[in-house]
């Protein structure tokens, strides 16, 4: 008499397998590699606008600008290869996490879950543009979000579509405050590791570089929700659009300067994460 095992059984197995992978030493070296990645990103962003905000240079960019820095650099194919492996591991513990949750009796919520799963996705994407540039692909940055805005514009209840992708970022941006202000950010630490000097030290860069996310990402949703009202993909802007609108304002530099700060608090602490994160 064959058996048949049950699909809750396959399932449960299945499981079991993906949560001994997660947990092994290599894939935890690669996801802490993609926070180092992470970090390497926003400090070229924060840098840059630093010194925009200086008058000594600098401009405002996004990802994929940051991405094409690293490429310029001597030694930049070998240097960007390591990032888009380390991207592309943040990428696969964020959809384990979304998947599993954190270990075998995870509690995370369907909120959680939900959050990992949309920062693979992203993470996902930043990595491919990185396999774009070794290919030799170029591209902007805010004329691609235009592009894009455009595009979505022209489908059937296309403005929508768009407005409710800004609320989302405006949504995000306001978690990353709530993040900031609670210090909920050292849930994800082990906190029991760090000295009180470093738990400090810890504190602060985070609540700054969160704080800093919540301007980036609302401003992005904000100019989101103004393209799909105005039926206008213009108005839409990416990362180094949103740091250009601070910079056009009244005291500027100064809101440039602040925000970009806050953009390399937060590649620090994204740095810590690489030490101290919970994988």
């Amino acid at each position: 008499m064959s058996y048949h095992p049950s699909t809750q059984a396959v399932a449960g197995r299945a499981r079991a397998g993906g949560e001994r992978a997660t947990r092994s030493p290599g894939f935890e070296a690669l996801a802490r590699a993609g926070f180092a990645a992470r970090a390497a990103i926003y400090a070229i962003i924060g840098i840059l606008a630093v010194e925009l905000a200086l008058g000594v240079g600098g401009r405002t960019t996004n990802q994929k600008g940051a991405l094409q820095l690293i490429a310029a650099q001597a030694f930049g194919q070998v240097l960007l290869t390591l990032v888009a492996i380390a991207l592309a591991g943040y990428a696969l513990w964020r959809f384990s996490h979304a998947l599993l949750g954190h270990g075998p009796e995870s509690r995370d919520s369907t909120f959680d879950r939900a959050a990992a799963l949309g920062s693979g996705v992203v993470y996902a994407m930043i990595c491919a543009i990185a396999v774009e540039i070794l290919l030799g692909s170029g591209g902007g940055s805010s004329g691609n979000t235009q592009k894009t805005t455009a595009g979505v514009l022209g489908w059937p209840a296309g403005p929508w579509i768009v407005g409710i992708a800004g609320v989302v970022l405006v949504g995000v941006g306001l978690y990353q405050g709530y993040r900031a202000i609670s210090h909920d950010f050292l849930k994800d630490s082990k906190t029991e590791e760090m000295t009180p000097a470093i738990h400090r030290w810890i504190k602060w860069i985070g609540t700054i570089g969160h704080l800093a996310r919540m301007v980036v990402f609302g401003l992005i949703g904000v100019f989101l929700m103004a393209a799909a009202v105005d039926y206008n993909p213009h108005k839409a802007v990416g990362v180094d659009g949103a740091l250009a609108k601070l910079a056009h304002q009244a005291y500027g530099p100064v809101l440039l300067g602040v925000v970009a700060v806050g953009l390399i608090a937060f590649a620090l602490y994204s740095l810590s994460d690489a030490r101290y994160r919970r994988i």
